[in-house]
């Protein structure tokens, strides 16, 4: 493909050299820079593209893409000067693809909790449709029935409008794709097409990145404030910022709720952990996915089907079938009768959320006992809360490790152990092996108690000082809960 041909979209405020050049592949990474390359310097959190020209002109870099033209050493190499290389990689990675996001029904899913299960459930149920669909998501990426895995909740503009390719290749109607808000602020969503757009919620998280709420909430709704007026714009009108998300969008707005009026109504009848019964537009269904907030899920689950003109009675009987993604209340039961919930809630809100739907289903005699950890790296701010809440929903709580990362996990520990109020100190204890933690949860355990392991869900790793160590939650707890199966 040729330069000129890339550059379609692209406002250029300088440019020195030939746009009639053949590319060979599109870099933002500098050590995999080769002959005929075009290199984004893309000014990044830890360092700066720019620093990196030079090198890749050496390795055979034929265009450099950049916000601050160098000192022109080889014109044989054509620079183009550009407002943000972040947003030109985001349009020039769809040209380059082929603009693979405007030949399929592209749905983003964004807001702190539910995206995983939103964008699952709504590719198990478009496959059950009979439609050749993909999912881009946290746990994991799918083209069709083939599995690609997933190493961030959004990919970089490259792999994602290759990903996008692939689905179109593949015959896929539509692609059902979690939105960050750091893919948002990142600019990796620059020049998709969707064709609409779903808000779940906004509660605290990401603040080491985006410093203050006001800055995480404008991410969001950045992503509705440039669907085009052709797209759906769908809100959870029951969080506060459902409707801010609407104020500006050129979408089509639509609303769902179980608190007040909207355009996809639900209300909950019964809630057990044998699954969910709703009256949902006026239809008596049973679900199998557990929990007030899962009733959300599926009323946004459902609300973007209608949105994309499928039959009703259809969608809603497919629904009742399918089971959410993993590592979402996941959870098992032991010969003695203990419960064992699995869950990804790594956010203050999402772990009351699951905890308030397990105090909404125990008969009252059973003790909860919960294992947590944070983040290292990440958030410090929510770390007290999260203990807080774990413990003011819990009759027992057990203070671990997470995913470290290069953190002192002894620190994180501590950080969450300010939250701990004077009264909730004699049903804490502190951890710092994580399977020790699950395994003491269940020696504490007896019949018909509930355990809750919160905070890594699908992961099947720990992640210390840069090295993932392969671990799974679910796994130990099946070990120490059916040990002779």
């Amino acid at each position: 493909m040729q330069l000129q041909e890339l550059l379609y979209g692209i406002t250029i405020k300088e440019l020195v050299g030939r746009t009639d050049l053949e590319i060979n592949a599109l870099n933002f990474d500098s050590r995999k820079v080769t002959e005929g390359d075009v290199f984004f310097a893309i000014v990044g959190t830890v360092s700066d593209g720019h620093q990196f020209i030079s090198q890749t002109i050496a390795q055979g870099a034929s265009v450099i893409i950049c916000e601050n033209l160098p000192e022109i050493e080889d014109y044989r190499v054509t620079y183009i000067k550009v407002e943000n290389t972040s947003v030109a990689l985001g349009i020039m990675a769809g040209n380059y693809f082929g603009n693979p996001s405007a030949n399929l029904k592209l749905i983003g899913i964004t807001g702190t909790n539910g995206k995983t299960t939103i964008a699952t459930i709504l590719f198990k149920l478009f496959k059950e449709l009979g439609f050749k669909t993909g999912l881009i998501s946290t746990v994991e990426n799918f083209v069709n029935d083939k599995a690609v895995p997933a190493t961030h909740t959004t990919p970089n503009p490259i792999a994602l409008n290759a990903l996008l390719k692939d689905m179109v290749d593949t015959g896929c109607d539509y692609c059902f794709m979690e939105v960050s808000s750091h893919a948002v602020s990142q600019h990796r969503i620059e020049g998709l097409t969707f064709s609409g757009g779903v808000f779940s919620n906004l509660t605290h998280d990401h603040l080491d990145f985006h410093k203050t709420f006001d800055a995480y909430l404008k991410a969001k709704k950045t992503f509705f404030d440039t669907l085009p007026k052709s797209a759906f714009a769908l809100a959870n009108i029951d969080d506060k910022n459902g409707s801010v998300m609407l104020q500006n969008t050129k979408a089509h707005k639509k609303s769902y709720a179980l608190k007040q009026m909207a355009d996809f109504k639900a209300k909950i009848i019964e809630n057990g952990f044998s699954g969910l019964h709703l009256d949902i537009d006026n239809e008596d269904v049973y679900f199998k996915l557990v929990g007030s907030f899962n009733a959300y899920n599926l009323l946004a689950v459902y609300g973007t089907a209608i949105l994309l003109e499928q039959d009703k009675l259809k969608v809603l009987t497919l629904l009742s079938r399918l089971t959410g993604a993993e590592g979402r209340f996941d959870y098992i039961t032991s010969p003695n009768n203990i419960i064992g919930i699995v869950d990804y809630a790594h956010t203050p809100d999402a772990v009351q959320n699951v905890l308030n739907t397990i105090a909404n289903i125990r008969k009252g005699t059973e003790q909860v006992i919960t294992v947590i950890g944070c983040g290292g790296d990440r958030d410090k701010t929510k770390r007290p809360i999260m203990a807080q809440v774990a413990c003011d929903w819990s009759d027992k709580v057990i203070l671990t490790s997470d995913n470290p990362r290069t953190e002192d996990p002894q620190a994180i520990i501590k950080d969450m152990e300010e939250g701990v109020s004077p009264t909730n100190k004699r049903k804490t204890l502190s951890i710092l092996d994580r399977k020790e933690a699950i395994k003491t949860a269940c020696h504490l355990a007896q019949s018909g108690d509930i355990i809750l392991v919160a905070g890594k869900g699908h992961e099947k790793y720990q992640e210390i000082n840069g090295v993932r160590n392969h671990f799974d939650d679910k796994e130990i707890l099946l070990e120490q809960l059916n040990p002779n199966s």
